[in-house]
C-alpha cells in the first residue's frame, strides 16, 4: 500500500516534470516522444528501486542509487520548477502567442535553471548523508540523579539504516565515532538494517568492536520488524549489544543508581512484539531517575504517564530532506533535537544514515553523548 500511494504521488510528479521540461521545451514530435521515453524510465527505476529492495536485496542493489538519486533529483527539480512558476508566467504573459519561439525559449532557460538547482542541492545533499556523522554534545539536568552520576555519558545513535546504499565501512565509521568519546553506555535506538541477517550480517559486525564502561543496549525500530526482528536480536546478542525488550536494567557508579529501560518500537504491536510499559517500568524503585531507551518520539505520551525521568529516541531523521521536516510534525511530538513532551524531556538524534536517498538536506547524520547531570550540577 505505500508503494502504491507513493507511485500515485509520484506519478503526479512526473507528470508536471513532463509538462515542463518535455512538452514545454521541445520543437518535434521526435524530441517529445524521447523525453517521454526517457522520464518514464526514470520514473520506473525510481519505483523498482522502492519496491525490489524489500522483496529481494540482490535485485534492489543494483538499481538502489540510481533510482533513490533520481527520486530526490526529481522531488527537488518539481519544486525548484514549481518555484520558478511565478517568474514562467509573467514573462509568458509578456510573449505574444504567435512566437512560440520565445515561449520555447523561455521554457527552456527556466528548466535549465530549475536543473541547476536541483542537482546542487541533491548534490549538497549527499555530501551531508554520506559524510561522517556530526559529533554533539547534549547535557541533561535530571532532578533524582545522584550527584555521584553527574557527569555520566550516554552515546545515542540511531538509524544507522544498513541496507543496500550503506554496508559495512558506514558502521566501522560510527563505532570508531563512539569508541573515540570513551562513554560509559552506547545506547542504538533502532532501525539498525534495512535486510535480513544473511544479508547484513557481515555489515553489523563491527558493532561487536564498541567499547564503553557498562556495554551497549539496542531497542528495535519499525524497520527491524520489515527485516526479521528476532533474528536480529539474536544476532545483535552474539556481537554484545543487549537488546532491551520491555525490560529495564540497573546501571551503577560509585555506589549510585539510574535505571537504563527499554521498549519494542510500536510497528512490534503488528507482530505480536509490541511497546509494553508496564512491564518494562512497573515496580522500579522510584526514587531513582529511569532513562528509557524507544525508537519513535511519540513513545513518549505513555512513557511520561509511566514517570519516565528522560527518553532517548529517533526515526524522524530529523526531517532528512528539507521541506519534509514540516511533515514530521503531523506525526511525531519532537522531529529533533531536546524538547519537553507532557513534561518529561526526550532527546531525539537524527540518525547516522538515512532512508531511501542517499540525500540529507538540513538534518545532518549524528551520533550524540548525552551526558546526565545532578540539578545542582547544572551550571
Amino acid at each position: 500500500m505505500f508503494v502504491l500511494l507513493f507511485a500515485a504521488v509520484l506519478g503526479g510528479v512526473h507528470y508536471y516534470l513532463w509538462r515542463r521540461l518535455v512538452r514545454d521545451t521541445t520543437r518535434t514530435r521526435r524530441a517529445r516522444r524521447v523525453g517521454t521515453v526517457v522520464l518514464v524510465a526514470l520514473y520506473a527505476l525510481m519505483l523498482a528501486a522502492l519496491s525490489l529492495t524489500r522483496v529481494s536485496f540482490a535485485a534492489g542493489s543494483v538499481v538502489a542509487w540510481p533510482g533513490y538519486l533520481w527520486l530526490a533529483l526529481a522531488f527537488y527539480l518539481a519544486l525548484a520548477l514549481a518555484v520558478l512558476e511565478v517568474p514562467r508566467v509573467l514573462l509568458q504573459r509578456r510573449t505574444a502567442p504567435e512566437d512560440p519561439d520565445r515561449r520555447r525559449f523561455i521554457a527552456r532557460s527556466i528548466a535549465v535553471a530549475g536543473g541547476v538547482a536541483a542537482t546542487g542541492v541533491v548534490g549538497y545533499g549527499m555530501t551531508e548523508a554520506l559524510g561522517e556523522p556530526r559529533l554533539k554534545r547534549v547535557p541533561i539536568v535530571l532532578p533524582k540523579l545522584d550527584p555521584k552520576l553527574t557527569g555520566y555519558r550516554i552515546a545515542v545513535v540511531s538509524d544507522i539504516h544498513l541496507g543496500p546504499l550503506l554496508g559495512r565501512a558506514h558502521t566501522e565509521r560510527i563505532v570508531r565515532l563512539i569508541n573515540g568519546v570513551e562513554a560509559d553506555l552506547v545506547a542504538i535506538v533502532g532501525d539498525l538494517v534495512d535486510g535480513t541477517v544473511e544479508e547484513l550480517g557481515e555489515a553489523a559486525a563491527p558493532l561487536r568492536d564498541l567499547v564503553s564502561t557498562h556495554g551497549s543496549f539496542f531497542v528495535t525500530g519499525n524497520h527491524e520488524y520489515y527485516s526479521g526482528a528476532q533474528p536480529w536480536l539474536a544476532e545483535l546478542e552474539r556481537l554484545g549489544v543487549h537488546p532491551l525488550r520491555n525490560e529495564r536494567v540497573a546501571v551503577e557508579r560509585a555506589g549510585a543508581r539510574f535505571d537504563l529501560a527499554g521498549v519494542n518500537d510500536v510497528t512490534g504491536a503488528g507482530f505480536a512484539d509490541g511497546p509494553d510499559f508496564a512491564k518494562a517500568l512497573d515496580g522500579r524503585d522510584a526514587s531513582r531517575p529511569v532513562v528509557l531507551l524507544a525508537h519513535q518520539p511519540v513513545q513518549a505520551h505513555e512513557a511520561a504517564r509511566h514517570g519516565v525521568d528522560l527518553q532517548l529516541s529517533g526515526h524522524t531523521h530529523g526531517g532528512q530532506m528539507f521541506p519534509f521536516h514540516l511533515a514530521v510534525g503531523l506525526q511525531q511530538p519532537v522531529r529533533s533535537g531536546l524538547a519537553t513532551v507532557d513534561g518529561m524531556p526526550v532527546y531525539v538524534s537524527n540518525g547516522a544514515g538515512f532512508w531511501g536517498p542517499p540525500v540529507r538536506v538540513g538534518a545532518p547524520p549524528d551520533v550524540t553523548v548525552v551526558e546526565l547531570r545532578h540539578k545542582l550540577a547544572a551550571g
